[in-house]
């Protein structure tokens, strides 16, 4: 069943608990300290959980900490495949805490989103994570943007996001000295933060209350177990086993997925739907030099497309200081391919054989074009830039980093926007929940998303 409205984002030390099979299981150290990982065990091992998560993103773990501050009593564990936690999606990402402006009023998105800021912003002062609530421009630079701008704000008021207001050209001179533009609505709800020392936070959150992170976990296979010669009784207790690449086994009596850019693949491994399938489109980001990051104070962003679910290349403050500017959306040859001439096979071929990608290319083929074209030339997004802040020049920035973007696409080329939640049939399928979509502001919605999904798994699992 898809649950989901689709329309077209205390210190303990470093103590560690082991347990058989050569996995273990860190407590978390006292917050800002560097972060011990658990790691999978070297030889093959079995461990049993009353639930796991597979994912370590953000998503995951806010799902992990959920599910366990509400059912102390089970064991709950996650894997992850990377050595690291969060090192995909969520620490590739802008940063921003969305207000919930651009969504489509009583869809997951709008809601979640709303509920989710708040619940950042308030999760980041309990732990003392820091952030900046600097504020947003939407800003319209041409006069036909403007009914689409005023049809914006509406939008945002019906999704009940704070504080918004439109302002003039003299009010957008004072917010951001130099930005132009004819007409803005002013955001001051945005924020911005590091999802990624979220996660971890999350993260140490699920292990102080007793869970297992277990890394360098790739997930091959789940199937059925069977009960073990000996007459034990884990394979009717904890009747799913995962496996991963290198042969390590654990079991449980049910599973949630939150596996990201794999989502897809993971469904199909346990035997529910593939579709709707992930295309990757990575977003380049350029750096604004050092010297020339006086010109932007806030976060300024274009009037979206509203055919498209990309935000437009934007003006974006960091935590550290920097300004980064973009992404671009374009389409990237490897799940996990943050450079250009990354490229998979297996994942170019699912692309163009089991989604509707072909379709989304020719009925939006100038858009794509258009994209590859700023991807590889400077000149052409420093043009788009300009529209907003006059002053800045192709000297003015750099290459930056990149992130790519899990984005499910159904067979006739339609981009699946809000958040797709389901399970499946049979002995697996009515174990496992999936979370098949969940793209930004999957990060500012990460704690709202938590809740539903603890309460999905409560009702549909009978814990």
């Amino acid at each position: 069943m898809v649950l989901a409205l689709r329309y077209l984002s205390g210190a303990c030390g470093r103590a560690r608990v082991g347990f058989p099979g050569g996995f273990s299981a860190a407590c978390g150290p006292a917050r800002g300290r560097p972060w011990p990982l658990c790691q999978g065990g070297r030889r093959a091992s079995t461990r049993s959980f009353d639930v796991v998560i597979i994912g370590g993103g953000i998503v995951g773990l806010a799902s992990a900490r959920a599910l366990i501050l509400r059912h102390p009593a089970l064991s709950i564990g996650v894997l992850e495949k990377e050595k690291d936690l969060a090192v995909h999606q969520t620490g590739h990402n802008s940063g921003v805490i969305h207000s919930g402006i651009y969504y489509k009023p009583e869809s997951l998105k709008a809601k979640l989103c709303v509920q989710g800021a708040a619940l950042i912003y308030e999760y980041c002062n309990q732990k003392g994570i820091s952030y900046k609530q600097c504020g947003k421009l939407i800003v319209a630079v041409e006069q036909e943007e403007i009914p689409r701008l005023q049809a914006l704000y509406e939008r945002g008021l019906q999704n009940g996001v704070q504080g918004l207001r439109l302002i003039q050209q003299e009010d957008i001179k004072k917010k951001e000295p130099y930005c132009r533009g004819l007409m803005a609505i002013d955001c001051p709800y945005t924020g911005i933060v590091d999802y990624r020392q979220v996660a971890l936070s999350f993260a140490q959150d699920f292990q102080e209350a007793g869970g297992f992170v277990l890394t360098n976990f790739e997930v091959k296979d789940l199937e059925m177990a069977k009960e073990s010669p000996s007459g034990s009784k884990d394979g009717t207790k904890y009747p799913i086993v995962i496996r991963n690449t290198k042969g390590e086994e654990v079991q449980c009596q049910y599973v949630v997925t939150c596996a990201g850019l794999y989502s897809d693949r993971i469904s199909e491994l346990s035997g529910c739907n593939p579709d709707p399938q992930i295309v990757p489109f990575r977003g380049d980001y350029l750096l604004l030099k050092p010297e020339k990051c006086y010109l932007v104070k806030g976060n300024i962003y274009p009037v979206p497309d509203s055919r498209f679910p990309f935000l437009g290349v934007h003006f974006t403050p960091r935590m550290d200081g920097s300004i980064w500017l973009g992404p671009n959306a374009v389409l990237a040859f490897k799940r996990e391919g943050y450079k250009p001439f990354d490229f998979s096979a297996r994942d170019v071929m699912d692309v163009i054989i089991k989604s509707g990608l072909i379709k989304l290319v020719f009925q939006n083929f100038s858009y794509g074009v258009n994209e590859m074209y700023k991807a590889c030339f400077l000149s052409a997004t420093v043009k788009h830039l300009q529209k907003f802040i006059p002053e800045i020049t192709v000297s003015d920035i750099l290459r930056g980093p990149a992130g790519v973007r899990a984005q499910a696409l159904d067979r006739d080329g339609n981009l699946v926007e809000d958040f797709v939640f389901d399970g499946g049939v049979g002995d697996i399928g009515n174990r496992i929940l999936h979370v098949r979509n969940a793209p930004s502001p999957a990060a500012t919605s990460s704690l709202a998303i938590s809740g539903m999904i603890a309460d999905e798994v409560q009702q549909r699992f009978k814990l």
